[in-house]
């Protein structure tokens, strides 16, 4: 039996099923600063310690071991499925028959990694920037297209000393497609722990950037607040509409509202000149997110919109007039439809930026 077990970026993460495991095994196989990270729960097995780059070697030693009727440990920092040993095991395994293989998981960079910087996942890509086995021209097309798709996206392996171009050619690619505002998780992690940095992607220095290095780059939604990476998944928040809003749109459904700048307005304008001042009450208020703009006032636990331009754009404006009116029928559904109201905002999110 070969039982591939990841053991996390560092030991305190093992799993009590990676433990298990261990102790099952007569003969454990591994890089040798993983063995040497868990020596002593290693005591009275056989260690077998490989270089980088003897992968192969492992898998074919572990399977010798296995078919001479030995427990064998395979060990991989993260997951042993995400850029581990799982993979070359299976692969290799493939000549052979009667090889019973087992992959224990394990809490993989990415997700040890989001949890020191915040809560910045939603749907997300994982790319390594390794270019020893995978072409340049393929890690750029994956690049290219989760960056398209708005996806946050985790990049492995990101800079060594002689291996720098394909993060180089990643950040190229993201500058042209992504806000230079994004938000930039940089997690350095080694034995003594782990450094943990928020920089813009206009900001990202790539000579600070190592092997031990896991970038998260957030998205479109992606903010800061107190020095956490979030991005909002769109829950609808508590909250009741306010009589103004309530009146404004009593006007609005009945076709009464004003279109464009409304320069008689005494408080025109309110957020920038010129401003559409179409949706005067946003309909999708409280949004809690502040990638648009807005903020809470904290003390008082009130969402502020002072800083919020984009309601009033033009393209925002014909954006949600286009699909308001297959939703909000009557004022009450300013509450009773939130969560269909937030989902429009997203969309000419996207359509607008």
């Amino acid at each position: 039996m070969i039982r591939i077990i990841g053991i996390g970026p560092r030991r305190e993460d093992m799993t009590l099923r990676a433990l298990k495991a261990l102790e099952k095994s007569d003969v454990v196989i591994g890089y040798g600063g993983y063995t040497r990270q868990i020596k002593d729960l290693l005591e009275g097995k056989e260690i077998i310690s490989k270089g980088m780059g003897q992968e192969v070697d492992r898998a074919e030693l572990a399977i010798d071991y296995s078919k001479k009727g030995y427990h064998v440990a395979v060990i991989s920092s993260g997951d042993p499925g995400v850029y581990g040993m799982a993979n070359v095991i299976h692969q290799v395994r493939g000549k052979y028959s009667d090889v019973d293989v087992e992959v224990i998981p394990g809490v993989t960079a990415v997700n040890y990694s989001a949890a020191l910087l915040g809560s910045p996942l939603h749907d997300f890509a994982v790319i390594s920037l390794s270019d020893i086995l995978t072409p340049l021209s393929e890690i750029k097309r994956k690049v290219r297209a989760a960056a398209a798709a708005d996806f946050i996206i985790a990049f492995y392996n990101p800079r060594s000393k002689r291996r720098t171009k394909p993060l180089n050619e990643a950040l190229k690619i993201l500058r042209r497609i992504r806000n230079l505002q994004t938000p930039v998780g940089i997690v350095k992690t080694s034995d003594n722990g782990s450094e943990v940095r928020i920089v813009s992607l206009g900001e990202l220095i790539e000579e600070e950037v190592d092997m031990n290095t896991t970038l998260l780059v957030g998205n479109t939604f992606t903010y800061v607040d107190d020095g956490k990476m979030v991005t909002p998944r769109g829950y609808v928040l508590p909250h009741s509409t306010h009589p103004l809003a309530e009146e404004f749109y009593q006007n609005y459904l009945a076709g009464d509202g004003s279109k464009g700048p409304n320069r008689g307005c005494e408080y025109y304008p309110c957020h920038q000149h010129p401003q559409n001042c179409t949706f005067c009450y946003c309909p999708f208020y409280p949004c809690g997110d502040p990638s648009t703009g807005g903020h809470w006032i904290k003390e008082k636990k009130v969402w502020s919109c002072d800083q919020c331009t984009w309601i009033h754009q033009d393209n925002t404006v014909q954006c949600i007039e286009g699909k308001l009116p297959s939703i909000m029928e009557k004022v009450e559904d300013l509450e009773d439809k939130k969560k269909e109201l937030l989902k429009l905002r997203r969309e000419c999110i996207y359509h607008t930026k």
